[in-house]
């Protein structure tokens, strides 16, 4: 499956754009989220390829939100990779219990993620 469209939940407006940057300058076309609600219905509206889901957001957080997106049969199918502060071998675990597919911590290394990406690709 190609890559093209990928969803950015995170509440940072930092991160938002830093990650829009970096992905748009590599010829994705990226769509944002500002909440795990709004990750949700975005996912099922947007339909994007992947999705770059931060935690730690007000409201759902980004496992809830993953957890979400991997068990609805509409978004089932859309690959999730966590980005997030939370580097503890016990979240990473969670993390991908709830569904992702990969797990990156911040500050985001561009190759790594890219990699990552690719990998999924």
């Amino acid at each position: 499956m190609a890559i093209n469209k990928i969803l950015v939940v995170d509440d940072s407006p930092t991160e938002r754009l830093v990650l829009g940057d970096l992905l748009g300058k590599k010829g994705f076309q990226v769509v944002y989220a500002e909440s795990g609600e709004q990750g949700i219905s975005s996912a099922k509206s947007e339909m994007p390829d992947l999705v770059l889901m931060d935690v730690v957001m007000p409201g759902l957080n980004g496992f809830q939100a993953t957890r979400a997106i991997t068990q609805d049969e509409a978004t089932k199918h859309i690959p999730v990779i966590i980005c997030t502060s939370k580097g503890q071998e016990t979240d990473k675990i969670w993390g991908m219990r709830q569904g992702a597919k990969d797990y990156i911590t911040k500050p985001i290394n561009a190759d790594e993620l890219l990699g990552k990406i690719a990998a999924l690709g």
